[in-house]
């Protein structure tokens, strides 16, 4: 279950980027991407996500 990002909520503040211990996120376009396949499932963005644009799927 990796986390997912809402492109219409998503900001780009770059928040999650820093949060992320595995460096499961980049930013693509001005938005963050998530690897699903490097995200390690931990919800670390989820939670500091100001806008709630992230959430696990």
């Amino acid at each position: 279950m990796a986390a997912v990002v809402d492109k219409e909520k998503c900001t780009g503040c770059e928040t999650c980027v820093e949060s992320c211990p595995l460096d499961a996120i980049k930013m693509q376009d001005g938005l963050a991407a998530i690897d699903a396949d490097t995200c390690g499932d931990c919800g670390a963005c989820v939670d500091v996500c100001p806008t709630e644009a992230i959430s696990m799927d």
